[in-house]
């Protein structure tokens, strides 16, 4: 099997208020736009907000996140705060040596913002050892 193309799915309950929240509060730059949705650019994937169907609440609450890395965890929390995005939890050091900081979307989605600092592993490229 070869994958060509991969993308975050959401299909939120209020598409008017998530379009909002990814495109003004967020800040993600839109890829395309189709009839009932929207297509957005974040980082090296895509996130898709379909405004068909409606989101199947009979599973509970979307049981994952979405990791979005960035440079500076703390330029993006003053960003967000500027954009009047509430903050969930601020900016830190976590025990595994990644700086994050999570809002949450209007469905109850956590986006996790990470910055991932200069001397983590996942910065070295261990193949060699």
């Amino acid at each position: 099997m070869e994958i060509l193309a991969s993308r975050m799915l959401l299909r939120p309950a209020d598409y008017q208020r998530s379009l909002s929240f990814y495109r003004d509060e967020i800040g993600l730059a839109i890829a395309r736009e189709y009839g009932a949705g929207t297509v957005f650019f974040a980082g090296q994937s895509l996130l898709e907000l379909a405004g068909y169907g409606s989101p199947d609440h009979s599973r509970g609450p979307f049981p994952g996140a979405l990791w979005l890395q960035v440079r500076d965890v703390a330029a993006t929390q003053a960003e967000l705060e500027g954009r009047g995005v509430p903050i969930a939890r601020e900016a830190r050091r976590e025990p595994w040596g990644l700086r994050e900081m999570h809002v949450t979307d209007p469905d109850g989605i956590t986006l996790i913002f990470v910055e991932v600092p200069g001397d983590h592993p996942l910065r070295r490229d261990t193949r060699g050892d």
